[in-house]
Order: structure tokens, then sequence, then C-alpha cells
């Protein structure tokens, strides 16, 4: 089946009605947050395919790097007829390292929550490997219980690049990396990529770019609530604001009111004090031990780690421990 799950109709519906009520509990809470994964609309998807290709985010082409080095034993470690689940596929660009690398999988299975983006990266992959059987999931990857596709028990490779396990904090990466295990089974195994603690100007910098596409992938979120929540929002009275905090080891992310201001969403009313920020995501950045850490709590054993010759980042390869 080459659609993507649950009709589009209902699905836009359901969709619309997490985001409107996310958004509202977000915004009464103290502090103030909405979740990272709202910011990926078809907009916010592409500003950030923007973002992986500047100059200062080291992270993509660092990635990309080592995924292109190791792609080939990745390969033989997984073995042959595998079926590559991706969680939060995007563009699926890294992903067709792995394809070149992979041409007798059973299937590869994009999981995105972007639906509009998720099937137009799954009619470019059917193009592109007219041989390969795709078959795109649009779902939170945070709340997939089971994969609701049949790959006829092939066994499952994972693959969560970007370093998006940053993006949560530990309890939700282990509470995820969990919920991979099971889904994957007792003969799965996982690829993931992450950041590694350095410099903290580098990371600032890598978080606050020049051309300023940083702030408006996080203004986008705005944007996106007065489309679709009939929300007030001016964009001009709102700041991008990102910061590396070494204590607790990660780069914050918020948007910042500039002036006291009074926003309507979806009906209600919310004011906003001047310099009041409303948190939207965070980047854990990890250590070797870190890693490990994280990978035992979730059932895994690493079996191989690759990193670039500065060790930015790391590509992991993790087993179902048994």
């Amino acid at each position: 089946m080459n659609v993507s799950l649950r009709a589009p109709d209902r699905a836009e519906a359901g969709d619309r009605a997490e985001f409107r009520d996310a958004v509202l509990a977000g915004l009464a809470r103290s502090p103030r947050a909405i979740a990272p994964k709202f910011l990926y609309d078809a907009r916010g998807s592409e500003l950030f395919d923007a973002i992986c290709e500047l100059p200062e985010y080291y992270l993509t082409r660092t990635e990309t790097g080592i995924l292109t080095g190791c792609a080939a034993e990745l390969a033989r470690l997984a073995g042959p007829g595998c079926a590559l689940v991706e969680f939060g596929s995007g563009s699926s660009v890294k992903t067709r390292l792995l394809l070149d690398a992979m041409p007798d999988l059973a299937a590869y299975v994009p999981i995105d929550i972007s639906r509009q983006h998720l099937d137009a990266t799954a009619g470019r992959l059917r193009r592109d490997y007219p041989l390969l059987r795709v078959e795109p999931v649009c779902a939170d990857y945070m709340a997939l219980e089971a994969l609701p596709v049949d790959v006829n028990g092939a066994p499952r490779l994972g693959f969560f690049p970007g370093s998006t396990i940053g993006n949560l904090e530990p309890e939700e990466a282990t509470s995820f990396l969990r919920r991979a295990r099971t889904l994957l089974g007792d003969r799965g195994a996982l690829v993931l990529g992450v950041d590694l603690k350095k410099d903290p100007q580098r990371l600032h910098d890598a978080y606050n770019d020049s051309a300023g596409v940083t702030a408006a992938f996080t203004l986008n979120l705005l944007r996106r609530m007065n489309r679709e929540l009939g929300a007030t929002f001016d964009l001009a009275g709102f700041a991008h604001d990102a910061w590396y905090d070494p204590v607790e080891g990660r780069i914050e992310i918020y948007f910042r009111s500039l002036w006291p201001q009074t926003v309507t969403v979806a009906g209600r009313t919310f004011t906003f004090a001047e310099g009041e920020r409303v948190h939207t995501e965070y980047s854990y950045k990890y250590d070797d031990a870190g890693i490990a850490a994280l990978a035992r709590s979730a059932g895994f054993t690493i079996d191989r780690t690759w990193t670039d010759p500065a060790r930015l980042f790391a590509v992991v390869y993790l087993e179902a421990a048994l």
C-alpha cells in the first residue's frame, strides 16, 4: 500500500485538533512551552531542510560524511532482506545513502508527522528507486505502538539520524528508544545519529545562523498558529532565542515577546510580558558514557560507533539486547 495511512480529511481534522489542544495547553501552563513536533508543518519541514545546508550547521554534513563512509558496513551488519524503518523521515536525504548500499531491502517505511512532506518524499523515492517498496506512515513516532504495515516478517533496521534524539529530554529519549526496541523486535537494530558535546561557541553558532533561517524556522510556528488556529501573533513582536546550557548539556530554543502584548489563539486570549519566552525545543548533546547509558536503559547494546575525525558527531549501531 503506497499511500499514507488514514483518510486525509479525517486525519487532517484530527491533526489540527491535536495541534489546537497542545497549543492551548502549552500557552496556559507556566512556564509556557509547545512541543517541537509542531514546528514541522510543510513550511517548517522546508525550512529545516534549508537549515541543514547552512555553513554554521555542521550536523548534517558531518553525519552525511560519516554515513557515506560506513554505509557498506551498516548494510553488512543489517544483512540482506531487512525492512528499513525511519523515524521522522523528513526529506529522506541521508536515507538514500543506506538505500544505495542496501539494494535488497524488503521495504522502506518512512514515518513522519507532516503528511504533505511525507507524500512528496515518498513520490520522489518511488521515482528514483522503482524496485523499492515504499510504505509511508503518517504518524507521531513518539506514540507509535506497532508498525502499521506488513513487512512480511523481515528483520527491521531502524534509522533515527540527525541527532533528533537530542530533541527529547532524557526520560523521553529512553521512552522512545524502548518503544523503538519493541517495534523493531528481537532481531532488530537501530542506526542512531548523536551530536556530541563540543565547544559551546560552535554550538551557539549552529543554532543562531547569520542568515536567520533558524529564526524563521522557530517563528514559523507562530505563522502556523495564525493560519490553522486563527491566532493573531504579530511576527514582528517576537524573536528567536537559542543558547547552550553547559550544565544541562543542551541547546535551549524559545520564541520571545519583544514587548507587552495580547494574542488570541483559537478564541482564547493570552497576555505576554516583555521578554517572556515560550519554549519550543531542546537539543541535548552527548558524550560516550551518555550514549552507552541511554542504550542500556532502552534494551539496546552498542555494536559499532563511527565518528568524524574532529569527533563532532557519532553514528551508532545499536542491537536489541536479548
